[in-house]
Parts: C-alpha cells; sequence; structure tokens
C-alpha cells in the first residue's frame, strides 16, 4: 500500500463520526421540539427515563452551575481543537488499529454533536437519564454514548493489544 494511501486509510471511519452527529442532532432537535424543560417519561419502570435537561456544564454537570461568562467560549473552544486534532489523527491514521480509530471516530462525532449543540443552545442538551434504586447516572445523550463507547474501545486497544501503526514511513519499511 502506497504511504498517501495508508495515511488516508483512517478516513474510512468518518462515516461514522458523521453518523454518531446525525444521530445526536436529531434526537436532541426532537427532545427539544417536541418536549418542554422539565419533561419526564418513564421508559422502563422508573429505571430508564427520558427526560429534558440542559447542561451548560461538562460531562456529569460539571460546572453546570458556574456564572462564568467565559465558561462556554472556552468550552467551544477547547472542543474545537479536540475536534481538529481526532479528525487530523483519524484521517492521517495516526492512532492503532480497528478498535482504536473506530472509538476515536466515536470520540468525534460525539465530541461534535456536543459543540454543535453548545455553538446553538450554549449548552448540551440530555434526555436520557438511568436510576437503579436511589443511584441516578446524571442524565446523558448520544454524543455522550458515543464518547464513552469510543474511549472504551480505545482503551480496549491499549489493553489487548492489536494491529499499531505509527507512521507511513514505518508501514512501508515492513
Amino acid at each position: 500500500m502506497s504511504g498517501l494511501a495508508s495515511d488516508r486509510a483512517g478516513a474510512r471511519w468518518l462515516w461514522l463520526s458523521f453518523g454518531v452527529l446525525a444521530a445526536d442532532r436529531a434526537t436532541k432537535f426532537a427532545i427539544e421540539r417536541y418536549t418542554g424543560p422539565y419533561f419526564r417519561y418513564s421508559v422502563v419502570s422508573d429505571i430508564v427515563m427520558l427526560v429534558h435537561n440542559q447542561n451548560p456544564g461538562i460531562a456529569f454537570g460539571v460546572f453546570s452551575n458556574s456564572s462564568s461568562p467565559w465558561l462556554t467560549p472556552i468550552l467551544l473552544v477547547s472542543s474545537g481543537l479536540v475536534i481538529v486534532v481526532l479528525g487530523w489523527l483519524l484521517i492521517n491514521g495516526r492512532m492503532g488499529g480497528r478498535l482504536a480509530q473506530a472509538g476515536l471516530a466515536l470520540i468525534l462525532g460525539g465530541a461534535a454533536g456536543n459543540a454543535l449543540d453548545r455553538l446553538i443552545h450554549g449548552g448540551v442538551t440530555d434526555f436520557v437519564e438511568v436510576r437503579l434504586g436511589t443511584f441516578s447516572w446524571p442524565a446523558f445523550n448520544v454524543a455522550d454514548s458515543a464518547i464513552s463507547i469510543g474511549a472504551a474501545l480505545v482503551i480496549a486497544e491499549l489493553i489487548f493489544g492489536g494491529e499499531h501503526r505509527t507512521d507511513s514511513a514505518e508501514r512501508n519499511r515492513t
């Protein structure tokens, strides 16, 4: 495989990123359009709830009570940097084998989905809440799920091994 073709091998995963972004935006749009701000609906016997929450902070509601006018711009800039770096790593095939590349694509799509939401609304729309007894997992969305699954895939490849790519020159030598 030529260096140019192998460098673009990671780009095949961009469809997954765009799919996550589309699914995330569609589900958030449905919640925003068809429910009110205090909406709650039991999907699975008070274990899984469909809700309508707006989170101006980051994951798990961290910084959601911050009154800093700088929070949203800082989160948008940092999200933009993450999106650019992940896109570059993915397109240039700089990230391990298939598990890591799929994980990166999921993380990229999720990061883009939450960044777009933050750009549109100044916060992220969350709509799934899981409860087990008195324990309540913070509300989340498709993007959050994709980021979590993507991180798990990257970690799984790091732990269990797999095809690891470094750069074009090294691939061409072997």
